[in-house]
């Protein structure tokens, strides 16, 4: 793939920075369904703030995923997603548990949808970046033209 060193998609193929902004939205999300119930408007789930933080982990999922493809050094690009990854993992169950008042052990179901979409990060990271040996594998093979054999044939 190319490199992206001097690129506008720099900054949005490092992973920090996409999980930044993962964590904006969840606090964004949080944060605005909280006004909307202060002023009526709502009425807001206790477990709506564990929603947000598996939705937003999806979503951070899939984009760094598609976007390990931009990355120069993939070792490196791994080292930093996960890391990232469990970094958001932390902070936004951390503000979902200050927000609600629940424990995830207590949250129903999230502490299942959490493990999945963990196991979907790794499969998606691990899929897209074998697909990208693939065909960095079959840019370098030398294709020939195929021979058409000769013979007599009925």
């Amino acid at each position: 793939m190319k490199e992206t060193a001097n690129s506008s998609w720099a900054n949005i193929a490092n992973p920090i920075f996409q999980a930044l902004i993962a964590f904006g939205g969840v606090v964004l999300v949080n944060l605005s369904a909280i006004a909307l119930e202060w002023m009526g408007a709502w009425v807001l789930e206790e477990r709506f703030s564990y929603l947000t933080a598996a939705s937003f982990l999806l979503c951070f999922a899939m984009f760094n995923s598609v976007l390990s493809l931009l990355a120069p050094n993939t070792l490196q690009y791994w080292g930093k997603s996960i890391y990232c990854f469990l970094g958001l993992v932390l902070s936004s169950v951390t503000l979902a548990r200050a927000l609600s008042g629940l424990r995830l052990s207590e949250a129903g179901s999230y502490w299942w949808i959490l493990i999945v979409v963990t196991f979907g990060y790794l499969v998606f990271l691990a899929l897209v970046n074998t697909i990208r040996s693939i065909v960095t594998f079959a840019q370098k093979e030398e294709w020939n033209q195929p021979r058409f054999r000769r013979g007599n044939r009925k």
